[in-house]
């Protein structure tokens, strides 16, 4: 209550307080037939009776005629409220506050909807009025849980471990690979600045510069167009160091989490487990693992091997053929028919991967297409190898080994969501597993053209020191010094060791991924000016947030989002700008026929 003339929050009063005069500001809450209303701050609600007697009589005419949600100041007594009638679900329920004087500070109009946490409003009507929303229970308490977790980080990355906070550029210039960026218009015909995806740039020149640490809550841009749960702004724990390997960053990051972690939500335990990004996929079939469940893909290949059936026989000849498997516990019990078919047709038009189902029955023998081919030494290993209980259903893939396991890994969360709806309780929202994925491969093929390279995640990082020669003779098969850190199946955060040498970052811009260099000249001088080892990380704030107070979407716990379209609902932006505002920067806009049209009527 520093700085205001209030004297207490509407969410601090107690039992000790009775007897005093109390000034209270907020918004009502809602009002009770003339006789009370409950008043709402940032901290939380109070009661506050209102005066009956005649000498109050324009108190009470103020306080009756006053809409919900209007502002006002109330000045009374603190009361204990009388036996019977206290709330137990309130922390001031024990209390009432008799008005004696009170002012109404801004009358409120008719609202699109109602300010409490229970009343079901669509997304597009909350960011529409953001403002109205920002005042519900729940966004108040994960902004405040946000901006205690960043003072934490700050603590702990400058107080207590020598890191220095330094603001980058917005306005900077295209950096190749990545996501697609932002453009910036600029007074020089045809030149354009882009707005940064990560500060990547900078932060390794700053190692350059000699800063040894630095840290940054960075604002970060990509233009993902409409990809669900995505933003194209969005706010990253940026962190670079001289001298340091991928321990020294885990045990640095998995430390930062430990200091500004919310007691409410429990500790947490470091060291982090490690798996390789080769583990995850064969065991999960992803490379973000969420590790609160089982359900592992198995690999069944050397059970089916001697079989004559012509489908495994065909999978297994591939170079990297496979054939591997799921256990649904209880999917008899808890799955219906049309679930079972919906995960076959999931697989099939995301993977284009055939699934076979196998059932478990009560006597113990196996129901499948698949039994039939098979002899009775094989249904029992293959029963064994996947701890199949009754009732257990089993899906089972066959063929290129990262298209079987990127499906069955889909199906696996997919099976988790059905069996949690149908009430089988499997991955607890009250755990947190953090997780480390490792020895990413540092180029994969293009999705548009496979015969041309592009960075796993970007043309800094450098190659793992034991396979730094097959850079040049064989860089499909080198896994780099990237490191992914995981949490209950989201990426929160990537980093990597970066390459300081500019002999190999040339190297690797022009020779494997075939970039103009030209356009980094300047990060190549500067690699050439005595460039130390560094290496780096960043932790995406908002999905790291969002995780922490379980919300459906980063864009609760974000104060002005985007929607999924990338579109300001609140402002309506982006927006039309006139030809003049345009002129200067040399641009002129063509625009589609049926777009002219509507512009003109």
């Amino acid at each position: 209550n520093s700085f205001v003339v209030r004297t207490n929050t509407c969410g601090e009063l107690r039992s000790a307080h009775v007897g005093q005069k109390v000034t209270l500001y907020g918004w009502i809450q809602y009002q009770r037939q003339g006789l009370f209303l409950v008043l709402r701050d940032f901290q939380g609600l109070t009661q506050i009776i209102i005066p009956q007697d005649e000498a109050h009589s324009h108190v009470k005419k103020l306080l009756f005629d006053a809409p919900v949600e209007s502002v006002v100041r109330v000045t009374g007594i603190v009361s204990p409220r009388p036996p019977g009638q206290e709330n137990p679900k309130m922390p001031t329920g024990d209390i009432e506050v008799k008005a004696e004087t009170a002012e109404i500070l801004n009358f409120c109009k008719k609202l699109p909807f109602e300010i409490k946490d229970f009343i079901k409003k669509s997304e597009a009507l909350r960011m529409q009025y953001r403002y109205l929303d920002l005042r519900s229970f729940q966004l108040q308490h994960n902004l405040r849980l946000r901006s205690r977790v960043v003072m934490r980080m700050r603590e702990y990355l400058c107080n207590l471990h020598g890191f220095v906070d330094v603001e980058t550029p917005t306005l900077f210039k295209r950096t190749p690979g990545g996501a697609k960026e932002f453009l910036v218009p600029s007074r020089e015909a045809g030149k354009f600045y882009s707005l940064p995806q990560s500060p990547q740039q900078f932060k390794q020149l700053l190692m350059v510069g000699g800063l040894d640490r630095y840290f940054q809550v960075a604002r970060c841009y990509r233009d993902e167009g409409s990809r669900p749960d995505r933003q194209p702004e969005f706010t990253q724990i940026d962190i670079e160091m001289s001298f340091v390997d991928q321990t020294g960053i885990q045990r640095l990051i998995e430390g930062l989490l430990q200091y500004s972690w919310p007691e409410e939500r429990g500790s947490i335990t470091a060291p982090f487990p490690s798996m390789t990004y080769e583990e995850a996929l064969a065991e999960y079939g992803t490379d973000k693992p969420d590790t609160r469940f089982g359900m592992k893909i198995v690999d069944v290949s050397d059970v089916l091997r001697l079989s004559d059936i012509q489908f495994v026989q065909n999978a297994l000849s591939y170079p990297r053929g496979t054939i591997r498997a799921i256990c649904i516990p209880q999917g008899v019990r808890y799955l219906k028919n049309k679930d079972l078919e919906s995960l076959k047709e999931s697989a099939k038009l995301q993977f284009n991967q055939e699934i076979m189902e196998i059932i478990r029955r009560p006597d113990g023998s196996l129901k499948s297409l698949l039994t039939k081919l098979l002899g009775e030494k094989q249904q029992l290993e293959l029963i064994q190898a996947l701890n199949v209980q009754v009732d257990d259903v089993v899906l089972l893939a066959a063929g290129e080994h990262k298209q079987v396991c990127s499906a069955l890994g889909s199906l696996r969360l997919l099976s988790a969501s059905l069996l949690e709806a149908a009430g089988l309780a499997l991955r607890d929202p009250t755990a947190f597993h953090f997780l480390w994925v490792v020895d990413f491969p540092l180029f994969v093929p293009k999705a548009e053209n496979p015969t041309e390279l592009e960075s796993a995640h970007h043309p800094f990082t450098a190659p793992h020191p034991s396979d730094a020669s097959l850079l040049y003779s064989d860089p499909t098969k080198v896994r780099s010094q990237h490191y992914d850190l995981v949490l209950n199946g989201n990426e929160v955060g990537g980093g990597s060791i970066r390459i300081h040498s500019a002999e190999q970052q040339r190297f690797v811009l022009e020779k494997v991924l075939k970039e103009d260099s030209e356009v980094l000249s300047h990060l190549l001088e500067a690699l050439e000016s005595g460039a130390p080892p560094h290496g780096g990380i960043a932790l995406g704030l908002d999905r790291l947030i969002s995780l922490i107070v379980d919300a459906p979407s980063i864009r609760d716990v974000i104060a002005f989002p985007k929607s999924f379209r990338g579109r300001d609902l609140m402002a309506n932006a982006p927006d039309y700008v006139t030809p003049e505002e345009l002129e200067p920067y040399h641009i002129q806009v063509s625009w589609p026929l049926e777009e002219k049209e509507a512009k003109k009527n």
